[in-house]
């Protein structure tokens, strides 16, 4: 089966999502071309712009979207399946994941890991920083990182009925 991709148009700008049969292996920001794969939209790809926009339009708190990451490691299979619990607009930190997965020497490895996620936003590495508030690392760049976890808190906060969180 091979790799499809396609790029969306979104509120954070282009998105190259790319998906294999009805999974979803990576995503990256800005628009990308990527090898061996063909541009064509697939229901998976449809279904995740989809739901990208539901997310940023605030009528969608986590994504369903079937996802297949490429792991490397189980260390990395356990960091995804925890960032993965971490609820909408709330955040950890690297070291609350490293203990979270039973390895609480390994804060630096956590952030490694992180650093390079396939599928951000849908493995909302965004909320994970750093233990002081610092914002670590993002594959999107930290501006990106603090301005979706901005976006995220605003449309929790109790002014939330009553603006339209933008993207600042």
């Amino acid at each position: 089966m091979a790799l499809h991709y396609a790029v969306y148009d979104t509120k954070l700008g282009d998105v190259t999502i790319v998906s294999h049969g009805k999974y979803l292996v990576n995503l990256l920001f800005g628009s990308h071309d990527p090898i061996g794969a063909l541009n064509e939209e697939t229901v998976a790809l449809y279904d995740a712009i989809i739901e990208i926009n539901k997310y940023f339009n605030g009528e969608r708190l986590a994504f369903k979207n079937p996802i297949q990451p490429v792991i490397a490691t189980e260390f990395d299979k356990k960091v995804y399946e925890y960032v993965l619990t971490i609820p909408y607009a709330e955040t950890r930190t690297y070291q609350d994941v490293a203990e979270a997965i039973g390895e609480p020497n390994a804060e630096k490895q956590v952030m490694n890991v992180l650093a390079k996620n396939p599928l951000p936003l849908f493995i909302p590495c965004h909320r994970v920083v750093g233990k002081t508030g610092n914002l670590g690392v993002y594959v999107g760049g930290l501006e990106l990182k603090r301005k979706i976890i901005n976006y995220e808190k605003a449309l929790m906060s109790k002014d939330s009925m009553t603006m339209n969180p933008k993207f600042e």
